[in-house]
């Protein structure tokens, strides 16, 4: 069993454009004629913290997650959780997740990390989704559950 995760190119292309374009606007509008240094100054680093935003979700979404026998796993070989650490998922309407996304519960918690727009991690939690197309990402979650479905069911 493999499943690849990837970022969907029209989400992808829109979330980096919308980041980029807020940064724009900002770094524009604190050039121009605005009421005082500090006003600028706020509008100038807003305006790079949105375009260093921009960058960060385009360089993630580059990479794609995989599902295999040995967990889960992104495209550069970082491990983000293998079979034993999973606990559970959350897929619920009202649960912590990325959009069209779920969350796994981890029996070990790891450095906190963010992928933006694929993934993030904080404490016992693993967020997978975001840009991520909602068919693609719920296959991967269907097959998360049928696994630890499998792994509690005692064999007689």
């Amino acid at each position: 069993m493999r499943i690849e995760l990837r970022a969907a190119p029209a989400r992808r292309a829109m979330a980096v454009g919308v980041l980029y374009g807020f940064g724009g606007v900002a770094i524009y509008t604190a050039l121009g004629d605005v009421p005082g240094l500090w006003w600028s100054a706020a509008l100038l680093s807003l305006g790079l913290c949105g375009m260093a935003a921009g960058e960060m979700l385009r360089r993630a979404t580059r990479q794609a997650l995989c599902l295999d026998e040995a967990g889960l796993v992104d495209s550069a070989g970082r491990v983000l959780a293998r079979w034993d650490d999973i606990i559970g998922i959350e897929r619920g309407s009202f649960s912590l997740r990325p959009s069209n996304g779920f969350t796994l519960r981890l029996a070990r918690p790891g450095a906190r990390a963010w992928k933006p727009g694929m993934w993030w991690r904080l404490g016992h939690r693993l967020g997978i989704g975001g840009v991520t197309p909602a068919r693609e990402t719920r296959a991967m979650a269907e097959a998360i559950e049928i696994r630890l479905a499998d792994r509690a069911t005692p064999i007689p």
